[in-house]
């Protein structure tokens, strides 16, 4: 059988774009940050708790730690990071893109977003609910009494249709006012031009924290919606999803085993078989991933465990002032469970 130059030319060129696909697949969002030297993270535009930068520019906050716990993990460094700002309007499209390497934005896992926008989640790191902010002069005790209310909000987000969902609910009617970003949205609430503020609970938490006059301000005792909010990374790459995951895990799990900071070095002496794979005594679980048999180790040596992240950011002694609640620990009436390290 005969084959002509021209086919012959044809199939070399589908094969040079096939291997010229398949080279561009190779690299790996791992590889990609060993190689740059340094995690890229998407964080929120300045949140009080979860992350927010001071006057030299150093970022701290509870999402802030969960990025490095993750170059912790991939770097043994928890410095090994850049944070890259993202608003709600692009947050998603700063992942797709390649411009960021995860995103650690209070951002709420749902169906939809994974389905549909070539990201999936890593596991919940704070369970949140929305819920509704008024000034104390207004002398409302219950979101129900709200009929007829102006609510400021953000677009992007799914606190209209949980809104929309609640008041309908209750036979009540709400006047939208949204607002383009969140200082916009903050500075209309405070200057009166709403007669509520309705975001995540948390966020709730932070946008009060932030005001000038804190005890002014009430939070409605009422949760519209569950709000878990999770890292997310691109879709196609599970090893990096399972390392963003098993670096959030970690710190559950060191909370359960009584692993932190001030212990860690000690606890390489337990003779407890889960803490020693932990910590990459035995097994050398790191491997697996492609990270350091230590990446356990390091993760608590450098951000602690969850509940050091939880209390130094957003617990009771903080501006925020949130109990654990949910995010207590599954043995302790919360909701938080890391899987077994085996």
């Amino acid at each position: 059988m005969k084959i002509s130059v021209r086919a012959c030319r044809l199939a070399a060129g589908v094969l040079l774009l096939c291997s010229t696909a398949i080279a561009a697949q190779a690299a790996t969002t791992l590889e990609t940050v060993k190689a740059r030297g340094k995690l890229i993270c998407g964080v929120s535009m300045g949140t009080t708790g979860f992350a927010l930068a001071d006057a030299q520019g150093k970022f701290a906050g509870f999402d802030v730690d969960v990025c490095r716990a993750i170059a912790s993990a991939v770097f043994g460094d928890p410095t090994k990071i850049d944070f890259v700002l993202t608003n709600i309007n692009t947050r998603f499209q700063s992942l797709q893109s390649g411009e960021i390497d995860v995103l650690s934005r209070q951002t709420t896992m749902t169906y939809s977003r994974e389905a549909s926008l070539g990201i999936d989640f890593g596991p919940t790191v704070f369970y949140d609910g929305q819920g509704l902010m008024v000034a104390k002069s207004l002398e409302v005790a219950s979101a129900k009494d709200l009929d007829g209310a102006a609510i400021c909000t953000l677009p992007g987000t799914t606190t209209a249709q949980n809104l929309a969902d609640f008041f309908r609910a209750t036979g009540k009617k709400f006047e939208l006012v949204v607002f383009e970003n969140p200082d916009e949205n903050n500075n209309a609430f405070f200057s009166g031009r709403c007669d509520a503020v309705s975001s995540d609970r948390s966020d709730l938490a932070s946008i009060r924290a932030a005001s000038k006059s804190p005890n002014d301000y009430l939070v409605l005792p009422e949760t519209i919606s569950k709000e878990p909010l999770a890292p997310a990374v691109r879709q196609n790459d599970s090893n990096w999803r399972d390392i963003v995951s098993w670096s959030v895990w970690t710190m559950m799990a060191a909370e359960e085993k009584g692993i932190t900071q001030a212990n860690v070095e000690e606890k390489l002496k337990s003779e407890d078989p889960e803490v020693q794979r932990m910590l990459g005594i035995t097994d050398e679980l790191g491997t697996m991933l492609g990270l350091d048999k230590a990446f356990g180790y390091n993760i608590i040596k450098n951000v602690g465990n969850y509940a050091e992240v939880f209390d130094r950011n957003l617990g009771e002694q903080t501006a925020l002032g949130l109990s654990r609640g949910p995010n207590a620990q599954w043995n302790n009436g919360g909701l938080l469970y890391a899987p077994p390290f085996r």
